[in-house]
């Protein structure tokens, strides 16, 4: 049995992984903005298998408020085990590529605010020497495409950050996964017309084992 932090635990990725680690017995943390939304997903995972369930509001973008919040979560938890990094957005290409202070919104949250939590968290499990750390960033980062340069340029830095934390962590037995999806069918992407290269939520962590 393990403790799963899962930061982000709003979006449809982590909803669908929260329940497939439910079913398995594991206990869960949940860190996001939406309080009542964190609530339901908690009553609905507690049905389904999760033996233990904490839920901790938190706006993602204030960078200053992760260590604080690691702080207080495990010491009214367990120890963490496995915490996955799943919050982001998807801006509208066209509407800020022109727009810097839309495109610096974008970095913020899928750049910075992931270069934040992996510091604090490798800071965590580093003390611990163990854990594994998992990544959500993108197959955007791979390369500069004219569809999504701004949101691939953010998801890019965030996907090199975590391989270069892979890296520094591995001599002290702690796993950093970056874990790049492609399209996904989730309300992030509801303004995009699908095909058959759209995966589903529940598709992206189920044949992962953590």
């Amino acid at each position: 049995m393990k403790t799963i932090l899962i930061i982000g635990a709003t979006s449809a990725i982590a909803e669908e992984t929260a329940k497939l680690y439910a079913a398995e017995g594991h206990r869960l943390v949940f860190w996001g903005r939406n309080k009542e939304h964190l609530s339901s997903i908690g009553k609905t995972l507690e049905v389904l298998g999760a033996t233990g369930i904490w839920e901790f509001e938190i706006d993602l973008d204030q960078c200053d408020l992760h260590a604080s919040k690691l702080d207080t979560t495990v010491s009214e938890t367990e120890p963490i085990d496995v915490a996955i990094i799943a919050h982001g957005v998807l801006p509208d290409q066209a509407a800020t590529q022109d727009d810097f202070p839309a495109i610096q919104a974008s970095i913020h949250t899928n750049f910075l605010s992931y270069a934040s939590l992996l510091t604090v968290l490798a800071q965590y499990f580093e003390t611990r020497k163990s854990g594994t750390i998992a990544s959500i960033t993108s197959v955007a980062a791979d390369r500069g495409r004219k569809s999504n340069y701004v949101y691939g340029s953010a998801k890019a830095g965030a996907s090199a950050f975590t391989d270069g934390l892979r890296g520094r962590l591995a001599a002290s037995g702690v796993h950093v996964v970056n874990i790049k999806p492609g399209m996904v069918d989730t309300p992030m992407t509801r303004h995009l017309k699908k095909g058959l290269l759209f995966a589903s939520p529940e598709s992206i962590f189920k044949k992962m084992n953590f």
